[in-house]
């Protein structure tokens, strides 16, 4: 029986159950309320792309979350829970104490090139500080010779602004749209190169904050274990198609792979689910 009705009375019963009745009413819509403005700020401020990198994270293989100091021997076993990114984990300045600190070495191979006078970001492009303050972007060895030529790249244009782990850019290899992660936080300044060759100058509005990306051991410990993730997502026959004699990855891996497999292969390995 409601309020409304004629035979209705008020009674401590009533007072008490329609009292919490309403109570959960009034949380539900503020709750909704509060989602809804809390949406409307986020893509206010630009935050949706930080959001949906987020998500599409939280959906990859534990296999592809290794932490930073996982790769080194630091951390056995430990898998990532911020999205690649340390400056927001508890964990990474007591870790990063812990370590002894790593020179910039010559440039190395692990049968794609690993240049050590850049910084390496996860999804596979590398960040180079300049002495103006600027930083550049550009993708990896490893990444260019997955995609090969690209039949289309689309980069953002100056002024754009770019967000860490947010898209900065996309390509079109075999059909495939696949975004390319950016290394950053920044302001695009100018693109240059064409191609899988092309690179960014990103000014990061400040001192750059570069902490989680890797680099010295770090980048040499996490480009074996690319080249051995990939190994694992091939197929024997395929692993001799793509890796020519003494390990060295072909300049074009799509071109030595079935379509399908390419196409999983992609989004894998540069961390698109």
């Amino acid at each position: 029986m409601f309020p409304w009705s004629p035979e209705f009375a008020w009674d401590a019963y009533h007072v008490v159950f329609f009292g919490a009745l309403y109570s959960v009413l009034a949380t539900v819509a503020g709750s909704l309320a509060l989602a809804a403005w809390r949406a409307r700020r986020d893509a206010r401020d630009g935050r949706a792309p930080a959001i949906a990198w987020h998500g599409a994270f939280e959906e990859l293989p534990v296999s592809a979350r290794a932490c930073r100091h996982q790769l080194t021997g630091e951390a056995p076993g430990r898998a990532c829970e911020n999205g690649f990114d340390c400056r927001h984990c508890p964990e990474h300045e007591r870790l990063e104490g812990l370590r002894r600190a790593q020179a910039a070495g010559q440039p190395e191979h692990f049968g794609f090139d690993l240049p050590l006078d850049r910084l390496y970001h996860r999804g596979h492009t590398w960040v180079r500080p300049e002495p103006d303050g600027a930083v550049t972007v550009g993708l990896d060895d490893f990444a260019r010779r997955l995609v090969g030529t690209p039949e289309g790249v689309e980069l953002p244009e100056p002024g754009t602004r770019l967000e860490t782990n947010g898209p900065a850019g996309h390509l079109t290899a075999r059909g495939n749209e696949v975004r390319v992660l950016s290394p950053v936080d920044g302001t695009v300044v100018e693109t240059r190169g064409d191609g899988a060759a092309f690179t960014l100058r990103v000014d990061p509005g400040g001192v750059a904050d570069l902490r989680h990306l890797l680099s010295g051991d770090e980048a040499r410990a996490w480009a074996l274990r690319e080249l051995e993730r990939l190994q694992r997502a091939l197929g024997p026959a395929e692993v001799g198609a793509a890796l020519a004699d003494g390990g060295e990855l072909v300049a074009d891996v799509g071109s030595a792979l079935p379509r399908d497999r390419y196409d999983a292969l992609l989004g894998d390995m540069l961390l698109e689910p």
